[in-house]
């Protein structure tokens, strides 16, 4: 085939990867939801003027389990939660989120295992979310895995694609996972479980790579005048033996780097799964009280000594 004779084929390929692309990040792909909900939330941080504020972040591990409007009146402190989503990893959670700190915050960072046992902090969504907020170069990510992911961004699945169509049928508009946020950032919707449960095992301690991040990111925070809070996540997961010690040894480790927030006893491992919505990590609107009020127990004499500290 003659060089001229592709011209068509490359101009039908490339028209075709665009609408991929627009259809993923601006339409109906489960990126460009999870890209509204966090502009929605940069949006609340940027309207909060207050001089001292509490900033949940993690995954959807905090955005979840979060009744920020609860924490609000019981730390006497603005609450933002801007929780994210697991998969968008480390690398890229944690930059992002730094990026709304200003003097007097206090980040109370709440990170599933996914992401304390994750080896390199890049999730399945790392790049597709970087690029979806503009912010390509974030992450560390290798250049080659950089490129073939940012080529899948101009595919969308079969079964988005699918889900998007049904929508459009049965409810007319196209609807995501992540939905619209409340004025604090909490989630408007909670999903529910269709499938069996079972407990989680916790198989590993915290990783070399996310220890170092972790440890880099309350340096960078107290840098812009803020203070980083540690918080282990409620977890639906099995309580033998191997999980707890698992789960105590990376408390110990963590607990080096910041202040951490956890049920000694519990650990807060859950064995309730009538608390949990869709994941082992969500829980449902009514547990998010309980949730909000283990919190701010937790937290009152944490600010105390670092209003103190700052006097």
């Amino acid at each position: 085939m003659k060089p001229l004779k592709l011209i068509p084929w490359l101009i039908a390929g490339s028209l075709a990867w665009t609408l991929g692309y627009v259809y993923n990040i601006y339409y109906a792909g489960e990126l460009s939801w999870l890209r509204r909900m966090y502009e929605e939330k940069v949006a609340i941080a940027a309207q909060v003027q207050a001089p001292n504020r509490l900033i949940i972040a993690g995954g959807s591990g905090a955005h979840f389990t979060i009744n920020s409007e609860l924490i609000e009146e019981g730390v006497d402190m603005p609450v933002i939660n801007l929780g994210l989503d697991g998969p968008v990893g480390l690398n890229i959670i944690l930059p992002t989120i730094l990026e709304q700190v200003r003097p007097g915050d206090i980040v109370l960072l709440i990170p599933e295992y996914m992401l304390l046992l994750d080896e390199d902090g890049i999730g399945d969504r790392s790049v597709g979310f970087a690029f979806a907020i503009g912010k390509p170069g974030i992450g560390d990510v290798p250049l080659k895995q950089l490129a073939q992911d940012a080529w899948s961004l101009g595919v969308p699945s079969l079964r988005s694609l699918s889900e998007s169509t049904m929508d459009l049928v049965e409810e007319g508009k196209v609807s995501g996972y992540y939905g619209p946020v409340t004025e604090h950032g909490d989630p408007q919707f909670t999903n529910t479980r269709t499938g069996k449960w079972w407990k989680m095992n916790i198989d590993n301690t915290i990783s070399p790579h996310a220890l170092n991040k972790i440890t880099q990111f309350r340096e960078d925070v107290e840098a812009k005048g803020g203070h980083l809070v540690l918080s282990l996540p409620w977890v639906y997961a099995k309580t033998d033996e191997k999980t707890r010690n698992n789960v105590l040894k990376t408390a110990s480790k963590l607990e080096k780097i910041a202040p951490l927030l956890y049920d000694t006893e519990s650990l807060n491992l859950q064995t309730d799964s009538s608390l949990f919505a869709d994941t082992h990590y969500h829980i449902l609107p009514e547990a998010r009280k309980l949730r909000a009020e283990e919190l701010v127990t937790q937290l009152q004499p944490v600010i105390e000594e670092i209003k103190l500290n700052e006097q």
